[in-house]
């Protein structure tokens, strides 16, 4: 019943354009989901559903059968995605029902980053991967673990105090960074559908491999580079407030 890939035989350079996937059941939750953060005016949620809908509607989905680059492309498509979903449940009204659910439902910084490290690595084990790649409800396992660990990585900074928040993301910059280099350096390519599938777009299994890790060293940096930003922004923002309620100008200069 599930046997297969979700996203359909690897397709060929020539076609990928048209490798579109409309697939009912997905399209109907991620329109259920847009609806709901239309409704709410959460611009950061539609921006979540926006990064979802890249990477399973557009040709990246089908790509990523095809090459392991687009792979990594398409799980750090997931990463941001969560972290756009955890910053909408902070923003969120005290008084929603979802954010209050979600925001009881935490892990600390430790534990989350510790959790979305093992799910993430756990899944680049090759017997793993290969298989979610031939079976749909395998694949769908790691889609949403990918995506439930990476949101509670990222409520748990969203939460934490500035120090906490700060050795949480520099947690997710190692392991990201480690993982990065473990499949740029590799000696042989591990994934056997892309051993079979990459050389038809003109890149040996290995080339694609080492490309992938490369994203994942240096594009995997970016969702947490996001999460830095943030975290300052909320501590300068901090500091302003504090210093007026003492009656403090700061000096522009």
């Amino acid at each position: 019943m599930f046997a297969g890939s979700y996203c359909g035989s690897p397709p060929g350079l020539h076609e990928i354009a048209m490798r579109w996937n409309f697939d009912p059941a997905l399209i109907a939750v991620l329109a259920c989901g847009l609806a709901l953060a239309l409704r709410a005016r959460n611009r950061l949620a539609a921006a979540g559903v926006a990064l979802l809908a890249v990477a399973f509607v557009s040709p990246l989905c089908a790509a990523s059968v095809t090459l392991f680059s687009a792979r990594s492309v398409h799980h750090l498509f997931l990463i941001a995605a969560s972290l756009a979903f955890a910053m909408a449940v902070r923003d969120s009204s005290t008084s929603s029902r979802i954010a209050r659910t979600l925001s009881g439902l935490h892990l600390p910084i430790g534990p989350a980053t510790i959790v979305m490290t093992v799910v993430l690595w756990g899944w680049h084990v090759p017997a793993l991967y290969d298989a979610a790649l031939s079976n749909m409800l395998v694949y769908w396992v790691m889609q949403l673990s990918i995506l439930a660990t990476s949101f509670a990585f990222w409520h748990a900074v969203c939460r934490a105090g500035a120090v906490g928040a700060v050795g949480g993301l520099l947690g997710g910059m190692v392991q990201m960074g480690f993982l990065g280099a473990l499949l740029t350096f590799a000696a042989r390519p591990f994934y056997l559908v892309h051993i079979v599938a990459a050389p038809s777009w003109g890149i040996s299994a290995l080339a694609d491999q080492q490309l992938s890790g490369l994203i994942m060293w240096v594009g995997g940096m970016a969702p947490f580079a996001i999460g830095a930003a943030v975290i300052a922004r909320k501590a300068w923002l901090r500091q302003d407030d504090t210093m007026r309620a003492a009656g403090i100008v700061r000096n522009p200069a």
